[in-house]
């Protein structure tokens, strides 16, 4: 597997100042930018939002890398990283105000644009439960001084890490009568997170004002808000954090009924198989969510490992996936391969979620091994078992698959992306959240 530039970077690093030899002796290692910078810039060489992101010496080793000043880092056995938990499946759908016409909902590309949506439609105001919600603070600021404990993973002790003024960033600040809310937003489906996102905004407001701190996780992808709220239990405990609520959001479109994808299902033209593999990439809603980032703008491989929640050989299934679709392509450039959405990936996110979703529909089901499936099931009423599955695929002149063993791995794909098929449908029955504004 090639190594990224990251991995090269800290292979250098950990030879020339001795690493793993001083953790083994300390129980931590303190790195400078400075020393960082030698082999690459340290704000690329540290930023590790999601564990798959770790160099490779970071992961074989067990290690991960916090920052403790404005110019420095710690690097040590930490328990930095918590799984998310998981999803609950009912979407809530709240109107959007009609009055509000700069920011285009059907068609959030930024963190930023997302937070503001979920801002003015009320979606904050319904998960928080405070109808007094005002954004207060938001941006880059110093972190003061702190101290806390944190999970050793290697002694299976918690340790003791001071802070003094390093950078954090908060993405939206929204205080109320009793409580400020501190939300993180992304606008990439992951299986983790970094707990520091969530914890030192939190350690530094807490100290700043007499209100409750809410710390939320909030995760915005193909027209669906997902939003975490969690709580530091011991507020001097970095690890200490649990969920406390949990709820996805829409906001109020066209619904896609079943007669919408019959329509497509039994008109659609069945198209010749291209020469590109067969997806391995079982999760439509992460293949979507790749799409959106390459909207804002192209990728090299390497930039999609090392800043998507995606290892290597995850980068290679879901590009060839988009690929397979028709809306990502892909060039070598300097060296490097860079991905990049087609006029018609381009041409699908200039369109309104509704119709951008049939369109999604649309590039699945012309293909013959999804298109049986999915009349199998309409037939049947259940999904087919994988058996069924692979005949299909067999009767599809599928390019560059031979073994039985492969054909069963990918009719995985075929089922998951039908499963999320019929999910849209199912959302069009859920109940509708009114909002008030004061």
């Amino acid at each position: 597997m090639a190594k990224t530039k990251n991995d090269l970077a800290w292979e250098k690093l950990f030879n020339k100042y001795k690493i793993l030899r001083e953790i083994e002796r300390k129980g931590f290692y303190i790195i400078t930018s400075r020393q960082i910078n030698e082999y690459r810039e340290a704000r690329l060489a540290t930023k590790f939002d999601h564990k798959s992101n770790l160099p490779k010496l970071f992961r074989e080793n067990g290690l991960s890398i916090l920052p403790i000043t404005r110019g420095s880092y710690i690097i040590s056995s930490f328990e930095a990283y918590k799984e998310f938990d998981e999803t609950n499946p009912e979407v809530i759908k709240i109107p959007f105000p009609d009055y509000i016409e700069s920011i285009d909902y059907e068609n959030i590309t930024s963190e930023s644009i997302a937070i503001n949506c979920a801002f003015v439609s009320g979606i904050l105001t319904d998960f928080l439960e405070d109808p007094k919600l005002i954004p207060t603070i938001s941006g880059r600021m110093g972190s003061d001084e702190f101290s806390f404990y944190i999970h050793n993973l290697s002694k299976n002790v918690d340790v003791m890490v001071k802070v003094s003024n390093s950078q954090i960033e908060i993405d939206g600040g929204y205080e109320g009568v009793e409580s400020l809310a501190l939300i993180e937003a992304k606008n990439s489906i992951s299986e983790d997170f970094l707990i520091r996102q969530l914890y030192y905004p939190f350690r530094l407001w807490d100290g700043k004002v007499t209100k409750k701190i809410r710390p939320v996780f909030m995760v915005y992808s193909n027209g669906i808000f997902s939003l975490y709220e969690y709580e530091f239990q011991e507020p001097n405990n970095y690890n200490s954090l649990i969920l406390v609520k949990q709820k996805n959001y829409t906001l109020v479109q066209d619904e896609i009924t079943l007669k919408d994808v019959k329509e497509i299902l039994y008109n659609i033209k069945i198209i010749e198989e291209p020469r590109i593999p067969f997806p391995q990439a079982n999760s439509m809603k992460r293949l979507i969510n790749l799409c959106e980032l390459l909207y804002n703008d192209e990728m090299t491989k390497e930039e999609i490992t090392t800043t998507y929640d995606f290892d290597p050989r995850q980068t290679n299934y879901y590009t060839d996936a988009g690929r397979y679709l028709g809306l990502i392509d892909k060039r070598r450039e300097d060296g490097e391969i860079k991905f990049f959405l087609t006029e018609k990936g381009k041409k699908l996110f200039k369109m309104n979620l509704k119709v951008r979703q049939l369109k999604f529909i649309e590039l699945i089901l012309e293909h013959k091994a999804f298109n049986k499936t999915l009349k199998e099931y309409f037939r049947t009423g259940q999904m087919p078992n994988k058996s069924t599955i692979v005949r299909f695929m067999k009767e599809s002149n599928l390019y560059n698959i031979r073994s039985d063993s492969t054909f069963f791995r990918r009719a995985q794909t075929i089922s998951s992306w039908i499963s999320w098929i019929l999910n849209i449908v199912k959302m069009g029955s859920l109940s509708i959240v009114g909002v008030g504004f004061s």
